[in-house]
C-alpha cells in the first residue's frame, strides 16, 4: 500500500506511543489526524510538526468511550485509510480486589475504545474501496500476565483476539489488520491512575500513593523511544504483518508460554470427526486470509 497522501487517524496521538506512530506516518508522507484530550500535549505535538517542516495534523478532541463523538469524527475526518486504535489507560492493582468501576473504566477505554473506533470508521474505510490498514495497539500484556495487571491484561488479551479475527474479515476489502504489542516504552503511561474519571471513582484498589507511582514510573525511562516504536509499526504495516512486535525482550517469555501450552495438550488419539472439523476451520482461516468471504457453512 502506497501511503503517500493517504490519511491516518490515530487516537491518543499527541503523546507517547501514539505520537511516535504519528511522527513515523507523517514522515512517510501521510496526512495525519490526531485525537486528544490534553491541550498541553496537543500544543507540544503541533509545535513538533511545525519545527520539523511537516504539515500540521488535524486535531480532534475525543474521549474514545464517547460513541456520539466517534460518529461525529467519522463525518469530520472524511476519507480515512489507516486507523490506529492507540488510546488506553495503564492501571494496576490486585485483580481480586477490583470493583465494577475498575473493570468498567479499564475495559471501557482499552477494549471498548477500540471497538468504538472500528464501528465508527470501518464502514467508510470499506466504502471508499482504496484499501487501508487497522492497527490495534495492545501491549506485551496481550501475552504475558502478571499479578498487578489483571484487568489491563484482560483488555489486551481481548484486543488480541478481536484483532486476529478482524484480520480475516477485512482481507476481502484490501484492508490489513495488525496487532501491535510494544514492550517497555519511554512514555508517561504509568500515571493513568492519577487521571481517573469521577464516574469511576469507586475503585477496589488501595488509594494511589503518588510517590510509589512515580518511583514505578522511573522504570519507563529505560524504555524504547516512541518514535522507534512508530517506525517499527510503519514497517509492520507495509509488510501487512498480523502481529507487530517492536521489542526483542520477550523471547524467554514466549518460549515458556509455548512449552506450557504444548505440555498441557493431552497425549491421546483424536476422533476423525473432530479432526475433520478442525481441518475445515484451518482451511477456512487460510481462505479468509487470502481474501475470501467465509460463512458458517464453510466450518462444517
Amino acid at each position: 500500500m502506497d501511503l503517500t497522501g493517504k490519511t491516518a487517524l490515530i487516537t491518543g496521538g499527541v503523546s507517547g506511543i501514539g505520537f511516535g506512530i504519528a511522527r513515523a506516518l507523517a514522515k512517510a508522507g501521510m496526512d495525519i489526524i490526531l485525537t486528544y484530550r490534553n491541550e498541553a500535549y496537543r500544543e507540544e505535538a503541533e509545535a513538533w510538526f511545525a519545527g520539523n517542516g511537516l504539515p500540521s495534523p488535524r486535531f480532534m478532541t475525543l474521549d474514545v468511550t464517547d460513541r456520539v463523538r466517534w460518529s461525529e469524527i467519522a463525518v469530520e475526518a472524511g476519507k480515512v485509510h489507516v486507523l490506529v486504535n492507540n488510546a488506553g489507560v495503564s492501571v494496576f492493582g490486585p485483580t481480586d480486589e477490583a470493583s465494577h468501576a475498575d473493570y468498567d473504566w479499564i475495559m471501557g477505554v482499552n477494549f471498548g475504545g477500540a471497538v468504538n473506533g472500528l464501528v465508527a470508521m470501518l464502514p467508510g474505510m470499506k466504502a471508499h474501496g482504496e484499501g487501508g490498514h487497522v492497527v490495534n495497539v495492545a501491549s506485551m500484556a496481550a501475552f504475558c500476565a502478571g499479578p498487578q495487571a489483571g484487568i489491563y491484561t484482560a483488555s489486551k488479551f481481548a484486543l488480541r483476539g478481536l484483532t486476529e479475527c478482524l484480520r480475516y474479515n477485512l482481507a476481502a476489502h484490501d484492508i490489513g489488520v495488525s496487532l501491535m504489542c510494544p514492550g517497555l516504552t519511554r512514555t508517561n503511561a504509568w500515571d493513568s491512575a492519577l487521571k481517573r474519571p469521577e464516574a469511576f471513582a469507586g475503585s477496589g484498589f488501595a488509594p494511589v500513593d503518588p510517590g510509589e507511582l512515580a518511583h514505578f514510573g522511573k522504570g519507563f525511562d529505560f524504555g524504547m523511544d516512541p518514535l522507534e516504536v512508530g517506525e517499527k509499526t510503519l514497517a509492520g504495516m507495509r509488510a501487512n504483518q498480523g502481529l507487530i512486535l517492536t521489542h526483542p525482550d520477550h523471547r524467554e517469555d514466549f518460549a515458556e508460554i509455548a512449552a506450557e501450552l504444548m505440555a498441557a495438550l493431552p497425549e491421546e488419539p483424536i476422533p476423525e470427526g473432530r479432526a475433520q472439523i478442525e481441518r475445515l476451520r484451518r482451511e477456512a482461516n487460510r481462505a479468509a486470509a487470502a481474501g475470501m468471504q467465509i460463512g458458517l457453512g464453510d466450518l462444517t
